[in-house]
């Protein structure tokens, strides 16, 4: 792999890691325990898990110019991975009887607090 190539690479993940952490940092002041970051599955990764009472947000983070940018970088097929993830999660769990799941995404934008929205996909019912 050329250089270039290399260290673009390496600054994006560096991006990532930073935005997971803020993220992460958000939540926590909101009141949720981060349970796992970047939980990795057969079906793909979940960036972050976050825990409240009986409440687990299943968190996609984007760092992303804009908050419609960070939206719309979380496709059809994304939503799809991040829920067979999270089933995949879910069903190790031995309260998961009791548990509500939802779908939230944090969007790291530019000299600005993280923005947590809730919510942001439904999963399969």
């Amino acid at each position: 792999m050329p250089a270039e190539a290399r260290d673009r690479r390496f600054r994006a993940y560096r991006k990532g890691h930073r935005g997971e952490w803020l993220a992460a940092l958000a939540l926590m002041l909101k009141g949720y325990r981060i349970v796992a970051r970047r939980h990795r599955t057969k079906l793909g990764e979940i960036d972050l898990i976050a825990r409240r009472g009986d409440l687990v947000a299943i968190v996609e983070v984007k760092a992303r110019p804009t908050l419609v940018q960070a939206m719309d970088a979380v496709g059809h097929e994304a939503q799809r991975r991040i829920e067979g993830a999270a089933d995949l999660w879910l069903s190790k769990q031995r309260d998961h009887a009791r548990l509500s799941l939802r779908f939230d995404i944090v969007a790291v934008l530019p000299r600005r607090w993280p923005v947590h929205v809730e919510n942001a996909f439904q999963g399969r019912s």
